[in-house]
């Protein structure tokens, strides 16, 4: 026992090489004779006892001599149906019989060579083996997916011949298993798809009746990725329409003789013959409701061919698009919010044929009305590719109508998605290319959107953009920039905006839009004031919605910090003054609790302090509104907001100076006590503000009607101004000595005894001696 496993594994090692030789998938005839014949020497030249036999060819050999023997068995009904042909007619039923078994064996050479039997047979007898050729395209479609792709070569052009010479209306019955074919990553594979598909246009008895299944099969593979599958597809396709022209000349003659082409085609595209126009065109209404749905299917590769698909399509058709429009619309409504950038990719592509070949009377009511419904940002991508895709000139007489149904707020102002803004950029961007100077009547409707599109909050990163459309716009009027535009249209720009400014809130667009038009327009709102100043005046009552009026008064703040090369650009807003002051400032200092009003305080303090500090607001204007805004200002001296506080101080210092010295005894009151508290601010800046502004208040009272009658108050100030003279800030130190620098002059006896009993108590004596030192040569100087 133990010797005959040792001879067995011996010989087992001899046969490795040939056994395995004859398990390749790739393992041609030449190969195969080779190793049967070392199989042969191995076996029959070794002195072997049978147990070694019968192990031998029990495990190993068994199994691939069967496969062989059945090959050669399946190799030999090849060679007779080569040779004897129509004389197999009597076991015709037979050879179908053995066929569908084979076309499944487990061997894939021996499903090869049934393929071949299979063309053979087909060829041999065609008028016999119609009857029974259905019988073969069962087993083929089984096998048509099998792992080797020269088993799926070799069944697809089996099927191509069995359905040539045999029943055509198998075609229905393998139509989708080629399709799916055509996605095959074997280049070989397409390829098969392609020569089958256009042999069966080309010469198949019934063509007629499966044109419209057949075509998009065979345009199927215009956009393979292989250029040889791509030029067989048209070489094939300009045969057939070059055959189907010369098989109905008469039905076509009259488009033969007055076929002009076009004057307005895509760029860089080859016209398709007549032929292939007309098959596609008779054709369309059968193919499109199928394809419209398989650029909406659930797998991504069936979606990415049926786009490409489309636009060939779409192509051929020219004008006969026209009577598919709707479907065709909602179909690329639904496709352009495809994820697969491909899908969208193909689909502009598309949508642009339709501006190419369809009259926009049709396109344009059709999107026009789809958008007033619903406006996807689909539909608009939709419209602009039509309009790129259109000629100029027939785009011209409608223009009027798009600016208008683009401007519209339904469409421009239905949604703040980006996408949406994106889409609506890229239609004004398709009109400004393809329309150029015509876009003049359109100028303002477009700066509309544009506006809209930039006041739009999650659209900043499209600034750029949007700039740049606007200076081509100004570009085809011959306008030297976009700041021409808003020469050209700030007034209607103005009022468009401001039509329900009565009933504006934080969440209206419009708040934003004119955000836009007065700070983006530059130099130019210096010549909209009388419309902007309605606008403020409206809208910064203070009953009005409180965010809002922050929102504006922002605005308003960041023109007046440039006002000569904003708002006063013209020289114009100081006659404006009066109403900014009294009915615009003065309501909104007024003190209201809660945190956005004090943002309102703040905002509008700093407007008065860019007034006084870019000197627009003159001596003369500030002794018109004292009375009403200086208790206001005194008051923000206490806000909670540091900025507020600082611009405050500063503000009654300025108004002190102009008119301090008409104050009477009360006004003088009031204001120190104030200022005086804000010295023991917790800012410095504050600190310092203030002092600097008692500095004015002495100056004041010095040449005051009302002195003699202060000098309790000068006591208590005096007093107050000693302590603060130890301020632990070395700058505060030095203003408030200034402050008593300057009030000693009004009585310097009371404050040298001042000066006197605290002198002990200071940390930095030094001050308290510069000062005796000022008093003391002041009086000698006197």
């Amino acid at each position: 026992g133990s010797m005959a496993a040792a001879g067995a594994a011996e010989v087992a090692q001899a046969l490795s090489r040939p056994l395995s030789c004859l398990r390749e998938p790739d393992c041609g005839r030449a190969a195969r004779l080779r190793a049967l014949e070392a199989i042969r020497a191995e076996v029959q030249e070794r002195p072997l006892s049978g147990a070694v036999v019968q192990e031998v060819f029990g495990a190993q050999l068994v199994r691939p001599l069967t496969r062989c023997l059945r090959l050669g068995l399946v190799q030999l009904l090849g060679l007779l149906l080569q040779r004897c042909g129509a004389s197999l007619v009597p076991y015709l039923s037979d050879v179908i019989r053995i066929l569908q078994a084979t076309l499944l064996d487990h061997y894939a050479e021996v499903r090869r060579e049934s393929c071949r039997c299979a063309v053979a047979c087909s060829q041999a007898m065609p008028e016999h083996f119609h009857m029974q050729s259905e019988s073969l395209i069962k087993p083929l479609m089984q096998t048509i997916s099998h792992q080797h792709y020269r088993v799926r070569v070799d069944v697809i052009q089996a099927t191509g011949a069995v359905i040539q010479y045999g029943n055509g209306k198998s075609v229905d019955d393998v139509l989708s298993h080629l399709a799916q074919r055509l996605f095959d990553e074997i280049t070989k594979v397409r390829h098969a798809v392609t020569t089958v598909v256009g042999e069966w246009l080309l010469h198949l008895r019934d063509r007629y009746s499966y044109f419209h299944k057949l075509i998009p099969l065979l345009l199927g593979s215009f956009t393979d990725e292989i250029p040889e599958n791509t030029k067989l597809a048209w070489t094939y396709w300009e045969k057939i329409g070059l055959q189907w022209e010369k098989e109905n000349e008469d039905d076509l003659k009259d488009k033969m003789d007055f076929g002009v082409s076009p004057s307005h085609y895509p760029k860089g595209v080859t016209r398709p013959g007549l032929g292939c126009r007309e098959l596609v065109s008779r054709n369309l209404s059968k193919i499109l409701p199928g394809l419209c749905h398989d650029i909406t299917d659930w797998v991504e590769g069936t979606r990415i061919k049926a786009s490409q698909l489309l636009y060939t399509l779409l192509l051929h058709a020219e004008d006969h698009i026209t009577q598919h429009m709707e479907l065709l619309l909602r179909t690329l409504y639904q496709a352009c919010l495809d994820e697969e950038s491909d899908v969208v990719k193909n689909c502009v592509k598309a949508a642009e044929l339709i501006g190419t070949f369809v009259s926009p009377k049709v396109s344009l009511r059709l999107i026009t009305s789809a958008l007033a419904k619903t406006p996807k940002p689909s539909c608009i991508m939709v419209l602009a590719a039509v309009i790129r895709g259109s000629p100029k000139e027939i785009l011209q007489p409608h223009l009027t109508d798009l600016g208008n149904t683009l401007s519209q707020a339904e469409v421009c102002q239905r949604s703040e998605e980006v996408f949406y803004m994106e889409q609506l950029l890229c239609c004004v961007q398709a009109l400004i290319e393809v329309c150029q100077e015509d876009c003049k009547e359109v100028s303002l409707q477009l700066m509309k959107v544009l506006v809209t599109i930039m006041a739009v909050p999650c659209s900043q990163h499209l600034k750029e953009k949007v700039e740049e459309t606007m200076s081509s716009l100004a570009e085809v009027q011959q306008l030297d920039s976009f700041l021409c535009l808003y020469k050209q249209h700030i007034i209607q720009l103005m009022e468009w905006v401001s039509v329900s400014c009565d009933c504006w809130t934080c969440y209206s667009p419009e708040v934003l839009q004119l955000d836009v038009i007065a700070t983006h327009s530059g130099p130019v709102i210096g010549e909209a004031l009388n419309n902007f100043i309605i606008i403020l005046k409206t809208c910064l009552q203070p009953n009005k919605d409180p965010q809002m009026r922050l929102k504006l008064f922002t605005v308003l703040s960041q023109l007046l910090q440039k006002a000569s090369e904003t708002i006063n650009s013209q020289g114009l807003f100081p006659s404006y003054l009066e109403t900014v002051l009294k009915d615009i400032l003065a309501p909104n200092l007024q003190w209201h609790a809660g945190r956005t009003a004090a943002a309102i305080r703040t905002t509008a303090v700093s407007c008065l302090w860019a007034l006084i500090h870019c000197e627009m607001l003159s001596p003369k204007e500030i002794l018109k509104v004292k009375d009403e805004l200086m208790p206001q200002i005194i008051a923000a001296m206490d806000e909670d907001s540091k900025i507020t506080r600082l611009l405050a101080c500063r503000i009654v210092g300025v108004f002190l100076k102009v008119c301090g010295r008409q104050f009477g005894e009360d006004k003088f009151t009031r204001t120190y006590t104030e200022v005086l508290k804000r010295l023991d601010d917790a800012s410095c800046d504050v600190r310092l503000a203030a002092a600097h502004t008692l500095t004015s208040w002495f100056k004041c009272l010095k040449d005051s009607d009302v002195k003699s009658a202060m000098e309790s108050h000068v006591e208590f100030l005096y007093q107050e101004l000693l302590i603060h003279l130890d301020d632990p800030d070395q700058n505060i130190q030095t203003a408030v000595l200034e402050v008593l620098k300057e009030g000693s002059g009004l009585y310097p006896e009371l404050l040298v005894r001042e000066i006197e009993g605290v002198m002990h108590k200071h940390q930095t004596p030094v001050y308290c001696n510069q000062l005796l030192h000022h008093i003391q040569s002041a009086k000698e100087s006197a």
